[in-house]
């Protein structure tokens, strides 16, 4: 595991205890989003979460937020159960979530004025915080007069802010073009390095997860399991094309694509 450097506020840990969830359909049926899961999420790490459509992925990071209560188990920060949302465990979503009413500046203040933070100090976070994500010079700005790449830092830099133990992630890059994803996945590395939180990172890109994980979560098909969990044992900044990359990629496809294989059969469209 890549060790976070340089922070005076460490991560916290995420123990995912036997956690099943089920909804109830409009029709009155169940719906059962995923079942059974175990998960030790370290202090400090970086945890991506992969599997197919539908499988459960933004359900379980929404119960780590604790948006949504498990129907069994338990989910525990730092050794707390989580009840309900927590400024402790940020979220960063993939439509920015951001208030347009506010400027850049005064987004990212707003969870540390709801924290408490003196004014003083909130002006130099806010200001440490908009250089870390290069927005400085856009700190007055409208969020309406941002491209998609700068609102989604914002939205990082609000998140990192407060300095909570844990950053949640639903696949924030994934409505961004190549280049800006890319630009962003480095900056979100650069940053988890220095803050030293626990990151827990939803995505439907293999590559991505690589890219960024210190380990890889493979979800099973609805319901969803946890099928393997896979340590990214490589270096950063993270060659696409060295063989070690490769074969991650390989061994992550090849999950998948056996989950995909039964989504298929049992929807009768393989023969």
């Amino acid at each position: 595991m890549s060790e976070p450097q340089n922070s005076s506020q460490p991560g916290k840990s995420i123990t995912v205890d036997g956690v099943s969830k089920i909804y109830q359909s409009r029709g009155g049926g169940e719906v059962e989003a995923c079942r059974r899961i175990d998960l030790e999420i370290k202090a400090g790490e970086f945890v991506a979460i992969v599997g197919p459509s539908g499988c459960g992925k933004s359900t379980l990071l929404y119960m780590m937020a604790g948006f949504s209560a498990p129907t069994t188990g338990q989910i525990l920060c730092g050794g707390v159960a989580v009840r309900g949302p927590d400024i402790e465990r940020s979220m960063v979503f993939q439509n920015y979530a951001l208030f347009p009413w506010l400027d850049v500046r005064g987004n990212v203040e707003f969870g540390l004025e709801n924290k408490g933070v003196p004014r003083n100090l909130r002006t130099e976070k806010v200001d440490r915080h908009l250089k870390l994500v290069g927005l400085s010079e856009f700190a007055d700005k409208h969020i309406s007069e941002l491209s998609g790449g700068m609102k989604q830092r914002v939205a990082i830099a609000r998140a990192f802010a407060v300095e909570p133990g844990v950053i949640l992630m639903d696949e924030p890059f994934g409505a961004l073009d190549a280049l800006t994803r890319r630009f962003l996945q480095k900056e979100l590395l650069r940053i988890w390095r220095e803050q030293a939180c626990t990151v827990a990172f939803v995505t439907h890109s293999v590559p991505e997860s690589i890219v960024l994980a210190d380990r890889i979560v493979v979800m099973s098909a609805r319901p969803g399991e946890l099928k393997s969990m896979i340590d990214v044992d490589l270096p950063h900044p993270r060659d696409s094309t060295s063989d070690g990359f490769r074969d991650l990629e390989r061994r992550i496809y090849a999950d998948l694509d056996e989950e995909l294989a039964k989504t298929f059969s049992a929807e009768g469209l393989l023969g």
